[in-house]
Protein backbone atom coordinates (compact mmCIF):
# COMPACT_ATOMS: atom_id res chain seq x y z
CA UNK A 1 0.00 0.00 0.00
CA UNK A 2 1.62 3.28 -1.08
CA UNK A 3 0.50 6.90 -0.93
CA UNK A 4 -0.87 6.75 -4.49
CA UNK A 5 -3.48 4.30 -3.22
CA UNK A 6 -5.20 7.07 -1.26
CA UNK A 7 -7.50 9.36 -3.18
CA UNK A 8 -8.63 11.57 -0.30
CA UNK A 9 -6.94 13.81 2.27
CA UNK A 10 -5.79 12.94 5.76
CA UNK A 11 -7.49 13.93 9.00
CA UNK A 12 -5.14 15.72 11.40
CA UNK A 13 -5.23 16.39 15.15
CA UNK A 14 -4.83 19.96 16.41
CA UNK A 15 -2.95 21.19 19.47
CA UNK A 16 -6.09 20.99 21.60
CA UNK A 17 -6.81 17.47 20.34
CA UNK A 18 -9.51 18.81 18.01
CA UNK A 19 -9.84 17.09 14.62
CA UNK A 20 -9.17 18.87 11.34
CA UNK A 21 -11.45 16.97 8.95
CA UNK A 22 -11.33 17.60 5.17
CA UNK A 23 -14.42 17.09 3.01
CA UNK A 24 -12.79 14.00 1.47
CA UNK A 25 -11.10 12.17 4.35
CA UNK A 26 -9.23 8.89 4.04
CA UNK A 27 -10.76 6.53 6.62
CA UNK A 28 -9.60 2.97 7.23
CA UNK A 29 -11.87 -0.03 7.61
CA UNK A 30 -11.30 -3.55 8.93
CA UNK A 31 -13.93 -5.93 7.56
CA UNK A 32 -13.59 -8.25 10.53
CA UNK A 33 -13.86 -12.01 10.86
CA UNK A 34 -16.89 -14.29 10.57
CA UNK A 35 -19.91 -12.10 9.85
CA UNK A 36 -17.66 -9.04 9.54
CA UNK A 37 -17.73 -8.77 5.72
CA UNK A 38 -21.55 -9.00 5.70
CA UNK A 39 -22.16 -6.28 8.26
CA UNK A 40 -19.38 -4.07 6.88
CA UNK A 41 -20.89 -4.10 3.38
CA UNK A 42 -24.26 -3.09 4.86
CA UNK A 43 -22.68 -0.39 7.01
CA UNK A 44 -20.67 1.11 4.16
CA UNK A 45 -23.81 1.37 2.02
CA UNK A 46 -25.66 3.23 4.79
CA UNK A 47 -22.80 5.59 5.68
CA UNK A 48 -21.99 6.52 2.08
CA UNK A 49 -25.62 7.29 1.33
CA UNK A 50 -26.07 9.30 4.52
CA UNK A 51 -23.02 11.46 3.75
CA UNK A 52 -24.11 11.95 0.14
CA UNK A 53 -27.66 12.94 1.12
CA UNK A 54 -26.66 15.16 4.05
CA UNK A 55 -24.08 17.17 2.11
CA UNK A 56 -25.41 16.92 -1.48
CA UNK A 57 -22.22 15.18 -2.70
CA UNK A 58 -19.95 17.93 -1.25
CA UNK A 59 -18.42 15.45 1.16
CA UNK A 60 -17.30 11.89 0.61
CA UNK A 61 -15.41 9.30 2.65
CA UNK A 62 -12.48 7.69 0.84
CA UNK A 63 -12.30 4.22 2.35
CA UNK A 64 -9.20 2.06 2.40
CA UNK A 65 -8.86 -1.44 3.80
CA UNK A 66 -6.74 -2.31 6.83
CA UNK A 67 -5.70 -5.95 6.97
CA UNK A 68 -6.22 -7.22 10.52
CA UNK A 69 -7.49 -10.56 11.80
CA UNK A 70 -7.99 -13.82 9.93
CA UNK A 71 -7.75 -12.19 6.50
CA UNK A 72 -4.44 -10.59 7.45
CA UNK A 73 -3.15 -13.92 8.79
CA UNK A 74 -3.97 -15.63 5.49
CA UNK A 75 -2.37 -12.94 3.35
CA UNK A 76 0.59 -11.82 5.48
CA UNK A 77 1.10 -14.53 8.12
CA UNK A 78 0.31 -12.02 10.91
CA UNK A 79 -3.02 -11.21 12.58
CA UNK A 80 -1.97 -7.65 13.42
CA UNK A 81 0.63 -6.46 10.88
CA UNK A 82 2.69 -3.41 11.84
CA UNK A 83 1.64 -1.73 8.57
CA UNK A 84 -2.01 -1.82 9.60
CA UNK A 85 -1.23 -0.21 12.96
CA UNK A 86 0.87 2.45 11.22
CA UNK A 87 -1.99 3.29 8.83
CA UNK A 88 -4.54 3.44 11.66
CA UNK A 89 -2.38 6.05 13.33
CA UNK A 90 -2.06 7.98 10.08
CA UNK A 91 -5.79 7.82 9.35
CA UNK A 92 -6.69 9.03 12.88
CA UNK A 93 -10.20 7.56 12.41
CA UNK A 94 -11.02 3.93 11.50
CA UNK A 95 -13.94 1.52 11.77
CA UNK A 96 -13.86 -2.24 12.28
CA UNK A 97 -16.01 -5.33 12.29
CA UNK A 98 -15.67 -8.02 14.98
CA UNK A 99 -12.39 -9.92 15.34
CA UNK A 100 -11.93 -13.48 16.59
CA UNK A 101 -10.84 -13.83 20.23
CA UNK A 102 -9.95 -17.38 21.34
CA UNK A 103 -10.97 -18.40 24.88
CA UNK A 104 -8.47 -19.94 27.27
CA UNK A 105 -5.51 -20.30 24.92
CA UNK A 106 -4.11 -19.16 21.60
CA UNK A 107 -3.33 -15.68 20.39
CA UNK A 108 -3.93 -12.62 22.50
CA UNK A 109 -7.19 -10.74 21.89
CA UNK A 110 -6.76 -8.54 18.83
CA UNK A 111 -9.32 -6.11 20.19
CA UNK A 112 -7.36 -5.64 23.41
CA UNK A 113 -4.07 -5.49 21.51
CA UNK A 114 -5.35 -2.71 19.25
CA UNK A 115 -6.57 -0.69 22.23
CA UNK A 116 -3.24 -0.98 23.97
CA UNK A 117 -0.87 -0.45 21.03
CA UNK A 118 -2.84 2.63 19.88
CA UNK A 119 -3.50 3.80 23.48
CA UNK A 120 -7.26 3.90 22.87
CA UNK A 121 -7.92 4.36 26.55
CA UNK A 122 -11.65 5.19 26.46
CA UNK A 123 -14.19 2.64 25.31
CA UNK A 124 -17.34 4.70 24.74
CA UNK A 125 -20.66 2.89 24.45
CA UNK A 126 -23.86 4.94 24.24
CA UNK A 127 -26.86 2.74 24.99
CA UNK A 128 -30.33 4.05 24.11
CA UNK A 129 -33.68 2.66 23.10
CA UNK A 130 -35.05 2.93 19.57
CA UNK A 131 -38.83 2.75 19.31
CA UNK A 132 -39.98 -0.56 17.90
CA UNK A 133 -37.24 -2.71 19.42
CA UNK A 134 -38.22 -5.71 21.57
CA UNK A 135 -37.10 -5.55 25.18
CA UNK A 136 -37.28 -7.77 28.29
CA UNK A 137 -38.00 -4.75 30.54
CA UNK A 138 -41.19 -2.71 30.92
CA UNK A 139 -39.73 0.74 30.22
CA UNK A 140 -36.70 0.48 27.92
CA UNK A 141 -37.35 4.05 26.77
CA UNK A 142 -35.89 5.22 30.10
CA UNK A 143 -32.45 3.87 29.11
CA UNK A 144 -30.12 6.50 27.68
CA UNK A 145 -26.73 5.92 29.28
CA UNK A 146 -23.24 6.33 27.86
CA UNK A 147 -20.56 4.08 29.34
CA UNK A 148 -16.96 5.32 29.49
CA UNK A 149 -14.96 2.17 30.14
CA UNK A 150 -11.22 2.39 30.82
CA UNK A 151 -9.64 0.38 28.05
CA UNK A 152 -5.97 -0.33 28.78
CA UNK A 153 -5.65 -1.34 32.45
CA UNK A 154 -7.40 -3.57 35.00
CA UNK A 155 -7.34 -7.35 34.41
CA UNK A 156 -7.39 -6.67 30.65
CA UNK A 157 -3.75 -5.54 30.85
CA UNK A 158 -2.91 -9.19 30.17
CA UNK A 159 -0.51 -9.63 33.11
CA UNK A 160 -1.23 -13.23 34.03
CA UNK A 161 0.35 -16.67 34.13
CA UNK A 162 -1.24 -20.14 33.88
CA UNK A 163 -1.73 -22.45 36.85
CA UNK A 164 1.34 -24.49 37.83
CA UNK A 165 3.61 -22.52 35.47
CA UNK A 166 7.08 -21.56 36.66
CA UNK A 167 6.17 -17.88 36.53
CA UNK A 168 3.00 -18.32 38.60
CA UNK A 169 4.78 -20.45 41.19
CA UNK A 170 7.66 -17.95 41.45
CA UNK A 171 5.24 -15.06 41.98
CA UNK A 172 3.17 -17.06 44.45
CA UNK A 173 6.26 -17.88 46.50
CA UNK A 174 7.27 -14.21 46.50
CA UNK A 175 3.83 -13.12 47.68
CA UNK A 176 3.80 -15.72 50.44
CA UNK A 177 7.35 -14.96 51.62
CA UNK A 178 7.30 -11.16 51.44
CA UNK A 179 3.65 -10.23 52.02
CA UNK A 180 2.28 -13.28 53.87
CA UNK A 181 -0.42 -13.56 51.21
CA UNK A 182 -2.50 -16.70 50.95
CA UNK A 183 -2.09 -18.00 47.41
CA UNK A 184 -3.44 -21.52 46.74
CA UNK A 185 -0.88 -24.00 45.47
CA UNK A 186 -1.03 -24.41 41.72
CA UNK A 187 -3.13 -21.30 41.14
CA UNK A 188 -3.16 -19.26 37.98
CA UNK A 189 -2.27 -15.65 38.82
CA UNK A 190 -3.34 -12.36 37.25
CA UNK A 191 -2.43 -8.80 38.22
CA UNK A 192 -4.92 -5.90 38.18
CA UNK A 193 -3.16 -2.55 37.61
CA UNK A 194 -5.22 0.64 37.89
CA UNK A 195 -3.24 3.88 37.72
CA UNK A 196 -3.89 7.46 38.75
CA UNK A 197 -3.22 8.86 35.28
CA UNK A 198 -5.21 6.13 33.53
CA UNK A 199 -8.20 6.78 35.78
CA UNK A 200 -7.99 10.57 35.57
CA UNK A 201 -7.79 10.77 31.78
CA UNK A 202 -10.84 8.53 31.43
CA UNK A 203 -12.88 10.59 33.89
CA UNK A 204 -11.67 13.79 32.22
CA UNK A 205 -13.02 12.62 28.88
CA UNK A 206 -16.31 11.47 30.45
CA UNK A 207 -16.90 14.83 32.14
CA UNK A 208 -15.99 16.77 28.98
CA UNK A 209 -18.47 14.63 27.02
CA UNK A 210 -21.18 15.31 29.62
CA UNK A 211 -20.59 19.07 29.51
CA UNK A 212 -20.56 19.18 25.70
CA UNK A 213 -23.94 17.44 25.53
CA UNK A 214 -25.61 19.21 28.43
CA UNK A 215 -26.19 16.00 30.37
CA UNK A 216 -26.90 16.01 34.11
CA UNK A 217 -24.44 13.62 35.76
CA UNK A 218 -21.34 11.43 35.73
CA UNK A 219 -21.38 8.31 37.90
CA UNK A 220 -18.12 6.62 38.94
CA UNK A 221 -18.85 2.87 39.11
CA UNK A 222 -16.38 0.77 41.09
CA UNK A 223 -15.95 -2.11 43.53
CA UNK A 224 -13.93 0.01 45.94
CA UNK A 225 -15.52 -1.47 49.04
CA UNK A 226 -13.51 -4.65 48.37
CA UNK A 227 -10.66 -3.63 46.04
CA UNK A 228 -9.74 -0.50 47.96
CA UNK A 229 -6.39 0.30 46.34
CA UNK A 230 -7.42 -0.27 42.72
CA UNK A 231 -11.13 0.38 42.21
CA UNK A 232 -11.38 2.42 45.39
CA UNK A 233 -8.52 4.52 44.10
CA UNK A 234 -10.31 4.92 40.75
CA UNK A 235 -13.22 6.49 42.64
CA UNK A 236 -10.94 8.78 44.64
CA UNK A 237 -8.97 9.91 41.59
CA UNK A 238 -12.20 10.58 39.71
CA UNK A 239 -13.50 12.90 42.40
CA UNK A 240 -10.10 14.62 42.62
CA UNK A 241 -10.00 15.21 38.87
CA UNK A 242 -13.47 16.75 38.88
CA UNK A 243 -12.58 19.05 41.79
CA UNK A 244 -9.28 20.15 40.22
CA UNK A 245 -10.21 20.60 36.56
CA UNK A 246 -13.99 21.08 36.50
CA UNK A 247 -14.69 22.88 39.77
CA UNK A 248 -16.94 25.51 38.16
CA UNK A 249 -18.94 22.94 36.17
CA UNK A 250 -19.45 20.14 38.71
CA UNK A 251 -20.83 19.45 42.15
CA UNK A 252 -20.75 16.19 44.10
CA UNK A 253 -23.86 14.34 45.16
CA UNK A 254 -22.86 14.92 48.79
CA UNK A 255 -22.54 18.67 48.20
CA UNK A 256 -26.01 18.79 46.66
CA UNK A 257 -27.42 17.42 49.91
CA UNK A 258 -25.21 19.33 52.33
CA UNK A 259 -24.97 22.76 50.66
CA UNK A 260 -27.94 23.01 48.31
CA UNK A 261 -30.76 21.31 50.23
CA UNK A 262 -30.98 18.46 47.73
CA UNK A 263 -31.46 20.69 44.67
CA UNK A 264 -28.80 20.66 41.97
CA UNK A 265 -27.61 24.21 41.19
CA UNK A 266 -28.44 25.38 37.68
CA UNK A 267 -25.79 24.55 35.12
CA UNK A 268 -23.95 22.09 37.37
CA UNK A 269 -23.14 18.45 36.59
CA UNK A 270 -23.45 16.05 39.51
CA UNK A 271 -20.50 13.73 40.17
CA UNK A 272 -21.59 10.63 42.08
CA UNK A 273 -20.45 7.06 42.58
CA UNK A 274 -22.01 3.63 42.91
CA UNK A 275 -20.75 0.18 43.90
CA UNK A 276 -20.64 -2.00 40.78
CA UNK A 277 -23.01 -4.75 41.90
CA UNK A 278 -25.54 -2.20 43.11
CA UNK A 279 -25.30 -0.39 39.80
CA UNK A 280 -26.56 -3.45 37.93
CA UNK A 281 -29.77 -3.20 39.96
CA UNK A 282 -29.93 0.56 39.48
CA UNK A 283 -29.83 0.41 35.68
CA UNK A 284 -32.73 -2.04 35.75
CA UNK A 285 -34.90 -0.21 38.25
CA UNK A 286 -33.93 3.47 37.86
CA UNK A 287 -31.97 3.94 34.61
CA UNK A 288 -33.32 7.46 34.13
CA UNK A 289 -31.16 8.63 37.05
CA UNK A 290 -27.93 7.97 35.12
CA UNK A 291 -26.63 9.62 31.97
CA UNK A 292 -22.85 9.06 31.82
CA UNK A 293 -20.93 6.32 33.63
CA UNK A 294 -17.12 6.17 34.06
CA UNK A 295 -15.72 2.85 35.26
CA UNK A 296 -12.71 0.51 35.16
CA UNK A 297 -12.34 -2.00 32.35
CA UNK A 298 -14.06 -5.16 33.57
CA UNK A 299 -17.03 -3.36 35.14
CA UNK A 300 -17.58 -1.49 31.90
CA UNK A 301 -17.54 -4.68 29.86
CA UNK A 302 -20.26 -6.29 31.97
CA UNK A 303 -22.34 -3.17 32.43
CA UNK A 304 -22.46 -2.12 28.79
CA UNK A 305 -23.65 -5.58 27.73
CA UNK A 306 -26.27 -5.67 30.49
CA UNK A 307 -27.60 -2.30 29.35
CA UNK A 308 -27.62 -3.41 25.72
CA UNK A 309 -29.84 -6.35 26.67
CA UNK A 310 -32.53 -3.87 27.74
CA UNK A 311 -32.67 -2.12 24.36
CA UNK A 312 -32.54 -4.90 21.77
CA UNK A 313 -29.26 -6.69 22.48
CA UNK A 314 -25.68 -6.34 21.29
CA UNK A 315 -26.88 -6.26 17.70
CA UNK A 316 -28.05 -2.71 18.40
CA UNK A 317 -25.16 -1.57 20.61
CA UNK A 318 -22.50 0.76 19.12
CA UNK A 319 -19.02 1.36 20.46
CA UNK A 320 -15.86 3.40 19.99
CA UNK A 321 -12.31 3.08 21.27
CA UNK A 322 -10.88 6.58 21.55
CA UNK A 323 -7.49 8.00 22.50
CA UNK A 324 -5.96 11.44 22.24
CA UNK A 325 -4.64 10.94 18.71
CA UNK A 326 -6.63 8.05 17.25
CA UNK A 327 -10.11 6.51 17.33
CA UNK A 328 -11.49 3.15 16.18
CA UNK A 329 -15.25 2.57 15.95
CA UNK A 330 -16.45 -1.02 16.19
CA UNK A 331 -19.27 -3.52 16.41
CA UNK A 332 -19.55 -4.57 20.04
CA UNK A 333 -20.60 -8.19 19.41
CA UNK A 334 -18.65 -11.26 18.30
CA UNK A 335 -17.91 -12.85 14.94
CA UNK A 336 -20.77 -15.43 14.92
CA UNK A 337 -18.87 -17.71 12.51
CA UNK A 338 -21.81 -20.06 11.89
CA UNK A 339 -23.58 -17.18 10.13
CA UNK A 340 -20.56 -16.02 8.13
CA UNK A 341 -21.37 -15.29 4.50
CA UNK A 342 -25.10 -15.94 4.92
CA UNK A 343 -26.16 -12.27 4.68
CA UNK A 344 -28.31 -12.91 7.74
CA UNK A 345 -27.19 -11.07 10.84
CA UNK A 346 -28.16 -7.69 12.23
CA UNK A 347 -25.75 -4.92 11.09
CA UNK A 348 -27.21 -2.42 13.59
CA UNK A 349 -24.25 -2.34 15.97
CA UNK A 350 -21.73 -1.47 13.27
CA UNK A 351 -24.12 0.96 11.55
CA UNK A 352 -24.68 2.83 14.83
CA UNK A 353 -20.93 2.78 15.48
CA UNK A 354 -20.59 4.39 12.07
CA UNK A 355 -23.02 7.09 13.20
CA UNK A 356 -20.79 7.65 16.24
CA UNK A 357 -17.87 7.98 13.83
CA UNK A 358 -19.73 10.65 11.86
CA UNK A 359 -20.40 12.51 15.13
CA UNK A 360 -16.68 12.27 15.91
CA UNK A 361 -15.96 13.93 12.54
CA UNK A 362 -18.54 16.60 13.44
CA UNK A 363 -20.64 15.44 10.49
CA UNK A 364 -23.67 15.41 12.73
CA UNK A 365 -26.22 15.91 9.95
CA UNK A 366 -25.18 12.60 8.37
CA UNK A 367 -25.10 10.88 11.77
CA UNK A 368 -28.65 12.05 12.50
CA UNK A 369 -29.80 10.73 9.11
CA UNK A 370 -28.43 7.29 9.99
CA UNK A 371 -30.12 7.12 13.39
CA UNK A 372 -33.44 8.47 12.09
CA UNK A 373 -33.47 6.03 9.18
CA UNK A 374 -32.72 3.17 11.57
CA UNK A 375 -35.58 4.10 13.86
CA UNK A 376 -38.06 4.47 10.99
CA UNK A 377 -37.01 1.08 9.60
CA UNK A 378 -37.55 -0.53 13.00
CA UNK A 379 -40.92 1.15 13.41
CA UNK A 380 -41.88 -0.25 9.99
CA UNK A 381 -41.04 -3.64 11.55
CA UNK A 382 -38.39 -4.43 8.95
CA UNK A 383 -35.76 -6.36 10.88
CA UNK A 384 -33.21 -9.17 10.67
CA UNK A 385 -33.86 -12.62 12.13
CA UNK A 386 -32.63 -11.88 15.66
CA UNK A 387 -35.29 -9.22 16.17
CA UNK A 388 -37.97 -10.83 13.98
CA UNK A 389 -38.21 -13.84 16.27
CA UNK A 390 -39.03 -11.48 19.18
CA UNK A 391 -41.60 -9.34 17.34
CA UNK A 392 -45.09 -10.01 16.09
CA UNK A 393 -45.92 -9.19 12.46
CA UNK A 394 -42.29 -8.32 11.68
CA UNK A 395 -40.91 -8.58 8.17
CA UNK A 396 -37.68 -10.57 8.35
CA UNK A 397 -35.02 -9.39 5.88
CA UNK A 398 -31.41 -10.14 5.10
CA UNK A 399 -28.52 -8.05 6.43
CA UNK A 400 -28.09 -6.29 3.07
CA UNK A 401 -31.85 -5.76 2.72
CA UNK A 402 -31.99 -4.08 6.11
CA UNK A 403 -29.30 -1.63 5.00
CA UNK A 404 -31.16 -0.93 1.75
CA UNK A 405 -34.39 -0.35 3.70
CA UNK A 406 -32.56 2.23 5.81
CA UNK A 407 -31.24 4.02 2.72
CA UNK A 408 -34.74 4.09 1.23
CA UNK A 409 -35.99 5.85 4.37
CA UNK A 410 -33.36 8.59 4.54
Amino acid sequence: MNERTFTGEWITVGKNLDLKVPDNPNIGFIEGDGIGPDIWAATRLVLDNAVAKAYLQRRKIHWFELLVGEKAARETGESLPARAVEMMRKAVVSIKGPLTTPVGAGMRSLNVALRQVLDLYACIRPVRYYAGLPSPVCHPEKVSITIFRENTEDVYAGIEWPAESEEAETLADYLRDHFHAHVPTGAGIGIKPISREGSRRLVRRAIAYTIARGLPSVTLVHKGNIMKYTEGAFRQWGYELAAEEFVSETVTEAQVQEKYAGKVPAGKIVIKDRIADSMFQQVLLRPEEYSVVATPNLNGDYLSDALAAQVGGLGMAPGANVGDSCAVFEATHGTAPKYAGLDKVNPGSLILSGAMMLDHLNWTEAADLVRTALEITLQDRIVTYDLARQMQDAREVKCSEFARAMVDRM
